[in-house]
């Protein structure tokens, strides 16, 4: 049967937060605020219903095999691995008071995520003070205000922080001042302050307000110079050693240099990665902002090369890798990824093959901007019209459903695995606190050309499948079609279970899917 805290978890994912458990249009007017004087009294949960499935009337597709080992690979999955960074603009938002909107609810619903602020807008927009100054034209303020009201939702999610630092105006004295205030706001939430976001992109000059150092004037050596001074300048400030990460990059040259320095107070190297940045290709198989590219084993391929590069480095010095900022494209604006299934469908592998790589943190970047128009990548954005004043309930994507289903294998290690029978299936097992072992399997083939694949999984001895939980659409390319289905015992008829005998189950996996399946040991 079902684990108690599975039902818990599943209990919650029967929309307590999402309308019909979908990623719907975002065109949905903004509900009610969910604050204590106005919200419903808490409805008494429904009882599961059995997991079923949805097959359509195409052709079945490849038979495959999945056998799961008995050992453990020595990674895993915490809550850490399934985070969300933030740009650092949105500090100022209004709605991390979770008396303003739902996004403490909706980022409480993946666990305890952990939570980063960066991005490009941190060298360029965003203005830090104490004193009470005036932002600069074209910049955006931030205050220890601002950080007392995000502590809000911090701490009532119990997430743990990292926290940029601007260094595109050089100003030692200031960001030491920020990072002062952030160690009293955030006390042990706060794991990780970095200085800067991703220097090795302050010679851009691809649009107007990108480049913020010459070329003449920035390499590694002077980045790590100017790094020392702001990391000196915060101990003075606060008194004692703050935890330092960085460089969060993709230059394997960036990251040498930041490790090379030995700052005594390093934590952390921080990795960047997008699936998908040629923002102007429109081919497929390629690396542009097409759909179809996420799905490519060429994807899958090239981030367990670029991740291998920062383990590598980061195992050398023996500091652990985080991936601060990752997401399905580093394209601006709608393209075709947005709000497609195909966004889920990858950002499900993703979490579990970086994981399972030895990635101890991640965290997908989003916006709190309005969807339309917005990051494609964002796993939450506001409802069309608001946003831009910190206005709206914040709404779901398909990859914060395929979180919300990554979720389910929180506090669990890694078991090996191999399957075989079709590639564009990909599997992942671990065996979590209670000793049950959960199996998620991604089926990359497209339900509008095929309606299943037929799956035999071997487990070790002595574990018998009792239920599962799905995210599933009509087709890989459906825009907000995304549904989440929550975990529960299989149904005698739907469910797609042809066989489940111990150590052994058969299962009609549909096409578009990704499924967890639970094994229960046998007393």
């Amino acid at each position: 049967m079902i684990s108690k805290a599975t039902k818990s978890l599943a209990a919650l994912l029967i929309c307590g937060l999402l309308a019909a458990c979908s990623s719907g249009p975002t065109t949905q007017e903004p509900q009610a605020s969910n604050s204590a004087t106005t919200a419903p009294a808490t409805p008494t949960p429904e009882p599961l219903p059995d997991f079923v499935q949805d097959f359509n009337n195409k052709p079945a597709g490849k038979a495959a095999t999945l056998n799961v080992g008995s050992s453990n690979l020595g990674t895993s999955l915490s809550d850490d691995n399934i985070g969300v960074s933030f740009e650092a603009t949105e500090l100022s938002d209004p709605r991390w008071d979770p008396e303003a909107g739902n996004l403490d609810e909706m980022l409480g619903a993946l666990g305890h995520p952990g939570l980063r602020f960066g991005g490009n807008v941190l060298d360029r927009e965003t203005f830090w003070t104490s004193t009470g100054e005036e932002a600069p034209k074209g910049k955006t303020l931030v205050t220890p205000q601002d950080l007392e009201r995000v502590m809000k939702t911090v701490k009532k999610i119990d997430s743990k922080v990292t926290i940029g630092i601007p260094l595109g105006h050089y100003d030692p004295k200031r960001g030491a001042d920020m990072a002062k205030y952030a160690v009293k706001t955030f006390g042990d939430h706060l794991i990780g302050i970095s200085i800067g976001n991703e220097p090795n992109g302050y010679t851009n000059d691809a649009r107007p307000g990108l480049q913020v150092r010459k070329p003449s004037q920035w390499n590694e050596k002077k980045y790590v110079t100017q790094v020392r001074a702001y990391v000196k300048a915060i101990d003075e400030a606060t008194g004692k050693k703050v935890p330092i990460v960085g460089p969060g990059v993709f230059d394997g040259s960036w990251m040498s240099a930041f490790l090379n320095a030995q700052l005594p107070n390093t934590t952390a190297l921080t990795q960047h990665y997008y699936a998908t940045y040629e923002c102007s290709s429109d081919k497929v198989p390629g690396r542009g902002p097409e759909w179809q590219n996420l799905l490519d084993p060429v994807v899958s391929k090239s981030a367990a090369k670029m991740l291998g590069i920062g383990l590598a480095k980061a195992n050398k010095k023996k500091v652990p890798l985080w991936v601060e900022e990752t997401g399905s494209t580093s394209c601006p604006g709608t393209n075709n990824t947005s709000r497609t299934h195909a966004t889920a469908l990858w950002t499900i592998d993703h979490i579990f093959a970086s994981a399972h790589l030895g990635v101890e943190r991640m965290n997908m970047h989003s916006m709190l901007g309005a969807c339309r128009g917005g990051a494609p990548m964002s796993v939450v954005c506001s409802a069309d019209g608001t946003g831009s004043n910190g206005e709206g309930q914040v709404l779901a994507q398909p990859n914060y459903l395929a979180m919300r289903l990554a979720s389910l294998s929180i506090g669990s290690q890694f078991m090996s695995t191999k399957i075989s029978g079709d590639k564009n299936i990909a599997a992942y097992a671990v065996k979590v606190k209670n000793g049950n072992v959960l199996v998620t399997v991604i089926n990359k083939n497209d339900a509008a050309k095929q309606s299943k694949n037929p799956l035999t999984v071997n487990v070790p001895k002595g574990y018998r499948a009792t239920g599962a939980a799905q995210i599933y659409a009509p087709g890989n390319g459906a825009v907000e079609k995304t549904q989440l289905r929550a975990e529960a015992p299989f149904a005698a008829e739907g469910s797609g279970v042809t066989k489940n005998a111990t150590g052994k189950l058969q299962l009609d996996v549909a096409a578009s899917s990704a499924t967890t399946i639970e094994f229960t040991k046998k007393k």
